[in-house]
């Protein structure tokens, strides 16, 4: 399949809305993490992150992290980029307490105020990608 981080920022973000307006804590919390690492993702692409198109992922190993791990790395491609003094992160990751394999846990360990605290988190890069697309940063995906 075609790899569109900027579609997927998009519809994770929706799809944990919905499900945090529907206080379903668990997957919304998930897809938060979700929408915050494909929305970096496609930052960290305009910014000049080499991608293998012939195995549809960065070429880096350490660029394929989770939301957890590629707050950090978008720091490396932001300051190295012309433009990127305008889409600073806030030090602290937000998704520290973060990881993929969260999905397995039981749904009753998720409650509303750790959902809120990624919300928060996916909002920030949110807002960056808005920024993007209206500064023209942001082309069409891979």
């Amino acid at each position: 399949m075609h790899v569109d981080f900027l579609d997927a920022h998009e519809r994770h973000w929706e799809d944990a809305e919905r499900l945090f307006r529907a206080q379903r804590w668990a997957n919304a919390d998930h897809l938060y993490g979700l929408a915050a690492e494909c929305g970096l993702k496609r930052l960290m692409l305009a910014f000049g992150m080499p991608f293998d198109t012939a195995n549809k992922r960065p070429e880096k190993r350490e660029d394929r992290e989770h939301a957890n791990g590629i707050w950090a790395r978008f720091e490396a491609y932001r300051c190295g980029h012309h433009r990127g003094a305008g889409y600073v992160l806030p030090a602290y990751n937000l998704f520290g307490d973060w990881n993929v394999s969260q999905r397995y846990a039981h749904q009753s360990q998720f409650d509303q105020t750790r959902a809120q605290g990624h919300q928060s988190g996916a909002a920030i890069v949110r807002a960056l990608v808005k920024k993007a697309q209206r500064e023209g940063l942001l082309h069409d995906d891979l």
